[in-house]
């Protein structure tokens, strides 16, 4: 099971890595924050069921926690793998698949972690501290945004020429990599 609430990159790392074989896994569904983005097309393509939910849409943060706590517990993914999702994970649904939910984050935790810290935003703030490793980092879901215990991280240099944007590029790529590397570990000890 995988959520995303952007352009579905590292979701098709997923897929990528599912079908070359280095992934031993599926993708039952996807769980969109909103219509008409990338990751809904990928899931589209590769005739993954998709449905779309937030709080916004569901009419409430209660009605959003019901409908996901209940699409999860019908579908009983081995692992629940967010993917650029950027929504706040309901803690019913943290407490029922404690343990079970991971996120990619494109820093090294907890630098640069929390509200807020998402996207270009983070490699902005790591050139503006003048870092010279960045990186990111898969890590379990807990209540409170990106300080869960960390699984696996992946160094990325920061060049004195770099932009937010070449940094990006550059982390997503090492994303690309860990997160299913990271999925099939957890999956397959």
């Amino acid at each position: 099971m995988v959520l995303a609430s952007g352009s579905g990159s590292n979701f098709q790392a997923i897929l990528n890595a599912i079908d070359s074989g280095s992934l031993d896994a599926s993708v039952s569904h996807l769980i969109a924050s909103k219509p008409g983005i990338g990751a809904i097309q990928i899931a589209s393509g590769a005739r993954i069921p998709v449905s779309i939910m937030s709080a916004r849409l569901c009419g409430s943060p209660a009605e959003f926690e019901k409908q996901l706590l209940q699409l999860l517990k019908d579908q009983n993914p081995a692992l629940i793998v967010l993917a650029g999702w950027l929504l706040k994970i309901p803690s019913g649904v943290i407490q029922h698949f404690e343990g079970k939910i991971i996120n990619i984050h494109p820093s090294l935790l907890p630098d640069y972690g929390g509200q807020g810290f998402y996207g270009i935003r983070v490699h902005q703030a790591v050139i503006s501290d003048r870092r010279r490793i960045s990186g990111c980092t898969v890590h379990l879901v807990t209540e409170e945004f990106d300080e869960g215990p960390v699984i696996a991280r992946k160094q990325v240099p920061v060049y004195p020429e770099d932009s937010p944007e070449t940094l990006a590029t550059r982390v997503l790529e090492q994303e690309h990599q860990l997160l299913p590397a990271t999925i099939q570990k957890l999956l397959h000890p």
